[in-house]
């Protein structure tokens, strides 16, 4: 193995903590996190094969696992309009965000919005991007992201106060 692969390694016993930790904490779920820790690190090894990996740092792969979080959203958001499509579903999209909330409450509630909903507020508010850095990252215009980023607070302040009243 060369030089980048016996770096990689060093860097993946270091990183992966960190990487799960970050996915685990903005998904819930431990088997979503593990596939994109997975993801993550096969998209550094293909990074490895095509460059010097002298710039990889446990920063970057939170950086590649930001970007695996999103597409995974992505994805989410495209199969759920596919099956409203084929089954004539209405899509609810309902949650906002408060200042004091409890943090089981705040990942189920996120749970119940769309993945572009949920990515936004996610991007912005827990990872604590800046507006421009969550356009740049959603693939949308600066204008387009602070709409969205209205509609998903109030989306979330709808839902979250729905849960709250069920409970």
């Amino acid at each position: 193995m060369d030089g980048g692969g016996t770096d990689l390694l060093t860097l993946y016993d270091e990183a992966l903590p960190q990487v799960y930790g970050y996915l685990l904490s903005r998904c819930g779920q431990a088997s979503t996190a593990e596939d994109l820790t997975a993801e993550t690190f096969l998209a550094a090894v293909d990074a490895v094969r095509r460059r010097s990996p002298s710039g990889m740092s446990v920063p970057w792969l939170i950086g590649v696992a930001r970007h695996k979080l999103v597409d995974h959203w992505r994805r989410q958001a495209r199969e759920r309009r596919d099956l409203q499509v084929i089954g004539g579903l209405a899509e609810d999209h309902v949650d906002p965000w408060v200042s004091y909330l409890d943090a089981v409450h705040v990942r189920d509630t996120l749970d119940q919005l769309g993945a572009h909903h949920r990515a936004a507020l996610t991007l912005r508010y827990l990872d604590g991007l800046p507006v421009p850095e969550v356009a740049a990252l959603l693939e949308r215009t600066l204008h387009a992201t602070e709409a969205l980023l209205v509609r998903a607070r109030s989306a979330f302040r709808r839902a979250y106060r729905d849960e709250e009243a069920q409970s």
